[in-house]
């Protein structure tokens, strides 16, 4: 015997029906699909924000170990530039007194040489004054 089929659009239709799962099983697949992906949404957000956290929290200490390196730095060099400049400001005091020392005691020696001039000037036009007085007071012969 020999058996032909027929493949009308009814036929197909009622085979595709019956293969086909049932629509409650079908939405209830999809359902469980909706909600796994919902979790793992969520999971994958939680694990994104620990990584920021935790990749803030590096940065910081980072951040905060520079800043201190770099004020360390900054503390040694103004320690060390004011060292400088207190034994720059010694030595420049010192040369400046060393100067003063020598300028007062030359002017001490140009004081006393000027002094004695005027002296002997004083004397001398003293003398000249009191030659004049003297023979302007003598009697004439």
């Amino acid at each position: 015997m020999k058996l032909t089929f027929a493949c009308t659009a009814p036929a197909l239709m009622a085979i595709a029906l019956l293969l086909a799962p049932s629509g409650a099983a079908f939405a209830q697949s999809s359902d469980t699909s909706a909600k796994q992906d919902i979790k793992n949404a969520g999971t994958d957000t939680k694990n994104a924000a620990k990584k920021t956290g935790s990749a803030v929290a590096k940065g910081t200490k980072t951040a905060a170990a520079k800043t201190k390196e770099g004020t360390t730095k900054a503390v040694d060099k103004t320690r060390q530039g004011t060292k400088t400049a207190a034994e720059k400001t010694k030595e420049g005091t010192v040369k400046a007194a060393d100067k003063t020392k020598e300028g007062t005691k030359t002017a001490a020696e140009k004081t006393k040489a000027g002094t004695k001039k005027v002296v002997h000037s004083a004397a001398s036009g003293t003398a000249k004054t009191a030659d004049k007085v003297e023979d302007k007071t003598a009697p004439k012969p």
